[in-house]
């Protein structure tokens, strides 16, 4: 099963794939024969051959080496070409699957894991690949082929490959057996380590600020220490291969040399001749080296199968959200109505805890709704149900009227646009990152877009404006600026609803009114729904939702919750008179 899904990854690799085998056999047999002709040979000069016979021998020969190399560099090209071919497809083929990902299954892996095994356990697999399809296939078929001419011309002698094969193969299946149970551990730890790198570096400015670079460091040394030990022991049981092998090859030639020495003397080189002694030391030669290569196809095979156990399991992950048959998805949303009916959620890792519960509202199409409430009441989660970036739970959350999961998934979140706290930028332009709104936009139309988000002025103040070069995850600008291309992104895309989440953050409130207002007269037909920890942010709204304990507290406009609900009156009275109060 996992062979058969990684075989996909192959495709337009095939004829490479099959050719670097066939290359190789062709390599192999010549390989293998010039030993039986170089025997002949020997055994024709002591003979008293011609000249003219030697050297049709040496003709033999020469065609037989030239024609083994050509095989053979042949041979590696096709292999490096199937090979890093195969690696691209599957990393390109994990990456797809990420894509189609819910952020369940995101939770699920977690982020530094997937990484992991998009770059650590393709290589393992791909450096498996390489070997099975060049050395799998060269060092089986020289053994065969080896041994087969060495009881040909060793007869008796041969015998000795039947006491050190066994030997052999005991240490490779205890290898194996101990080895296997380390490297799952250590992919495991590999995660956690890279789970503490990827924490680090997002954090870095909080650790520089706490001067908590020694903890950290002495945290990372830890998980690398583990990783280490782990390391080494699988190390040790494998760095049995090599002596085991040697001792086997000195046990061969010692054999061949003394006891073949003694068989050619005793019978007058009747039963075995010098020329067949050469020849059996070469395929001895021959059939250990294909072992000693075995062994190391075996020790790569057995680290490559606990990276592609873990790639296949990417590969199966099944996301929990898709999109209905297109023969019966709703292919247009028809307004930006939003209705919540007895909807519940909880997260796939911990079902048991309701985030929201009991779940009832009405949002209608164009209106502006403020949600307000403590840290960790369920804001977010609720309007990301709209969305489907989760799934509700229980209960029905329906767009335009119709249920969220009859809509054909691209078409319902082309009509959603999410503006979040934590705000992300690609590397490009900053006309690349807003294009992501819309990849047809005008620079006119982004130019509107980014004076009513008030990035405009900023924009223009950096040199080439909207051909500004923005750096990886936008570290070349503030906070505040990157939330106002944010939000210019989100205005291009022209949405039935369009979610702040606590977007306006990082701007001062003269300019979170100014965009407020902006969008008011920009989009008035789009559903507005702003998340925020200030009053001031939806006290114009048409309805403000206060949510505490996952769980709808109060629905009404500034003045009525004021009146009507203690959480509300009680945050913006900490917000509005704390100052005064602070300040006696």
């Amino acid at each position: 099963m996992v062979i058969a899904k990684l075989f996909r990854s192959i495709r337009q690799y095939l004829p490479s794939t099959i050719a670097t085998p066939l290359l190789v056999s062709g390599e192999v047999v010549l390989e293998c024969t010039i030993p039986f002709y170089m025997a002949e040979l020997v055994n024709r000069i002591k003979a008293g051959a011609t000249v003219k016979e030697i050297a049709s021998f040496g003709g033999i020969l020469a065609i037989m080496a030239v024609g083994s190399l050509l095989f053979g560099m042949l041979a590696g090209m096709t292999c490096a070409t199937a090979s890093c071919g195969f690696g691209k497809n599957l990393r390109a083929d994990m990456y797809d699957a990420v894509n189609d990902f819910s952020f369940n299954n995101i939770d699920e892996f977690s982020t530094s894991s997937l990484v992991t095994r998009m770059t650590t356990d393709v290589t393992n697999v791909q450096n498996a690949f390489m070997m099975i399809t060049r050395i799998a296939v060269r060092s089986p078929f020289m053994l065969i082929f080896a041994l087969i001419m060495a009881f040909r011309l060793g007869g008796r002698m041969a015998w000795i490959f039947a006491v050190v094969i066994p030997i052999l193969a005991g240490t490779l299946i205890m290898v194996a057996s101990r080895a296997m149970p380390l490297f799952r551990r250590i992919f495991k730890k590999y995660d956690r380590m890279n789970e503490s790198i990827e924490e680090n570096i997002i954090g870095m400015r909080v650790v520089k600020s706490f001067v908590r670079e020694e903890y950290e460091q002495s945290k990372f040394d830890d998980a690398s220490e583990e990783v280490r030990k782990d390391f080494t022991k699988a190390e040790k049981i494998l760095a049995w291969n090599a002596p085991v092998m040697q001792f086997c090859l000195y046990v061969v030639m010692v054999f061949v040399l003394s006891f073949g020495s003694y068989v050619v003397i005793s019978s007058r080189g009747l039963e075995i001749d010098v020329g067949q002694i050469t020849a059996l030391l070469t395929y001895s030669f021959m059939i250990l080296s294909s072992l000693m290569m075995m062994s190391m196809i075996f020790v790569m095979i057995t680290l490559a199968t606990e990276s592609a156990l873990r790639i296949v399991q990417v590969l199966e992950a099944k996301s929990d959200i898709v999109s209905p048959d297109p023969e019966s998805a709703i292919e247009s949303v028809a307004d930006g109505s939003i209705e919540f009916e007895n909807v519940r959620f909880a997260y796939a890792g911990n079902p048991d805890n309701d985030v929201l519960s009991d779940i009832n509202l009405k949002i209608a199409s164009g209106e502006t709704i403020g949600i307000i409430g403590t840290t960790g009441s369920g804001k977010s989660s609720l309007v990301q149900l709209i969305p489907r970036l989760y799934d509700a739970t229980g209960g029905t959350v329906r767009v335009g009227g119709i249920d969220v999961k009859n809509y054909d998934l691209t078409v319902l979140r082309n009509s959603v646009a999410m503006v979040l706290q934590k705000n992300v930028l690609f590397e490009g332009t900053i006309k690349d990152n807003l294009r992501w709104g819309n990849p047809d936009a005008t620079l006119e139309e982004m130019k509107e877009a980014c004076r009513l988000s008030c990035s405009e002025e900023f924009i223009e103040s950096k040199e080439g404006g909207y051909d500004y070069k923005i750096d990886h995850g936008g570290a070349n600008i503030s906070g505040g600026q990157k939330q106002r291309l944010c939000i210019a992104r989100a205005l291009l895309k022209k949405p039935k609803i369009i979610i702040f989440d606590d977007s306006t953050s990082a701007v001062d409130t003269k300019t979170d009114a100014i965009i407020r207002k902006g969008m008011k007269k920009y989009i008035p037909e789009t559903t507005k729904i702003i998340i925020a920890q200030r009053t001031a942010s939806v006290e114009d709204a048409d309805k403000i939702i206060v949510i505490d304990g996952g769980r709808i507290e109060s629905i009404g406009t500034h003045e009525e919750l004021l009146n009507n609900s203690v959480i509300y009156n009680e945050i913006y009275t900490s917000q509005n008179k704390g100052g005064d109060e602070n300040g006696k």
